[in-house]
């Protein structure tokens, strides 16, 4: 069959997988209850590990890994010219690869709240107005391992206070700025190879146009 146009293809590629799709699909918001608690209500569920970390279970025959606290990651723009990124030391893969400033939520601690304190402890750099940290739209970090979504903070940061930003915790190895265009080469290029941080990243360039 030849199509007219590259429109009509696309037309007919979206009623085709209309018709593909069987269940429904829950697109996520800033307010998923999924950012909180597991809601795949798969019975039985049988708990085979635990520890302060997270938590193995088995959820109606699905093998599930659970962190014991809520998780937070930041996208810190830097005058929507560049990414502040951190070099965490990852032993399990033998390197310092580029990353997004994240960690766990505290308890008695609020989600913005954990968002501030991990970019402060990652970085050195400390917004103290809560309100310039904004929610993003939610992704999965494994979707067939971890039941919940993460919560996802855009902030943005002037180039004096990258320049004035503090000390870091020592398992982070360095702190860097990158521009824009700088990005989308480190990510084709391999360079920026952690899932998470190439999907939130590669969403703010897409955003952004520079791609």
């Amino acid at each position: 069959m030849i199509y007219r146009s590259m429109q009509d293809l696309l037309k007919i590629l979206a009623l085709k997988n209309q018709t593909q799709i069987k269940k429904k699909v829950i697109m996520p918001t800033i307010n998923d209850t999924r950012l909180y608690s597991a809601q795949c209500n798969l019975e039985p569920v049988i708990e085979l590990h635990a520890n302060e970390w997270f938590t193995v279970k088995n959820r109606g025959g699905y093998f599930t890994t659970e962190y014991s606290h809520l998780q937070v990651i930041v996208l810190p723009i830097v005058q929507s010219m560049g990414v502040v990124m951190v070099r965490p030391i990852r032993p399990i893969i033998a390197d310092c690869p580029l990353e997004l400033p994240a960690g766990g939520v505290n308890i008695n601690e609020t989600p913005v709240d954990a968002a501030r304190r991990e970019l402060s402890e990652e970085t050195g750099i400390f917004v103290d107005d809560i309100t310039r940290f904004e929610p993003l739209t939610p992704i999965s970090n494994s979707p067939n391992r971890d039941p919940k979504l993460l919560h996802i903070f855009q902030v943005e940061i002037t180039s004096e206070e990258f320049l004035r930003r503090g000390k870091w915790d020592k398992e982070i190895a360095g702190v860097e700025c990158f521009s824009l265009h700088e990005l989308k080469s480190l990510i084709t290029s391999g360079d920026i190879y952690v899932s998470v941080p190439v999907a939130i990243i590669g969403r703010y360039l897409l955003s952004t146009q520079v791609v």
